[in-house]
């Protein structure tokens, strides 16, 4: 989702690589999970995410929507966000909240290993310029005081990095791409469209012993089939 914020508002003024050592370190947010309470639909999955909550739960998109993960519109597009659970039955809960489903009642993430994309990097943030994009800091966003540097790469804790990010960066160009192709269509045919992308890249399921980049690559082949008359390569 595309933040309509001065970047000056939202960063500590520095950019990074996977190689800097940034104050993020919390010792494994040990007491807290503040950032995993009231983000309402603001966790917006992309398709390594839903590879990921696959291979980790055994569920697929089917079995999740309207218990983990619900679908609206986001930049012209119809995409899946982490649903916010009522907090009443966390122990660590002495008032009420909204947290994720996936919130063990320990106040503990209970996917860890397998987290979407936005869970791994807060506090961290991607800036981008064009398709491309640099880490940023978002500033006042984690409650922790006295973070202590981890290197960006280490705290992602993604293996094959580079694969990943250029995933990002191709799924960005997508995004950037088709949302604004389905709003100049008419309702029936942008709804259309719209509906044909996530099943494509969500409802259908993956399967989680063949590489993800395969399996995208060949989803974005599809669509490329489909609907390469009315998208920009």
């Amino acid at each position: 989702m595309l933040r309509d914020q001065e970047l000056t508002e939202i960063y500590d003024g520095h950019f990074y690589t996977p190689e800097d050592a940034v104050p993020l370190g919390c010792h494994d947010c040990a007491g807290c999970s503040d950032c995993c309470r009231e983000t309402g639909d603001s966790i917006i999955l992309d398709p390594w995410d839903m590879y990921m909550l696959t291979k980790g739960t055994g569920k697929t998109f089917t079995d999740m929507i309207e218990r983990e993960i619900e679908i609206r519109l986001v930049d012209g597009l119809i995409l899946p966000n982490l649903m916010q659970h009522h907090g009443e039955e966390l122990s660590d809960a002495p008032d009420p909240e909204d947290c994720c489903p996936f919130l063990s009642p320990e106040g503990r993430c209970s996917i860890h290993a397998f987290r979407p994309g936005l869970c791994r990097l807060f506090p961290l943030g991607r800036y981008y310029e064009g398709d491309d994009f640099r880490y940023i800091l978002q500033a006042h966003e984690c409650s922790r005081q006295n973070r202590y540097p981890v290197r960006v790469r280490d705290w992602l804790e993604i293996d094959n990095l580079e694969e990943y990010e250029d995933f990002v960066r191709t799924w960005h160009h997508f995004l950037r791409q088709a949302g604004p192709v389905t709003e100049k269509l008419t309702e029936r045919s942008s709804d259309s469209v719209r509906r044909f992308i996530l099943q494509v890249f969500f409802v259908e399921p993956y399967r989680t012993a063949v590489p993800f980049a395969w399996q995208f690559a060949q989803r974005r082949a599809v669509c490329r089939e489909k609907l390469g008359k009315i998208l920009p390569a």
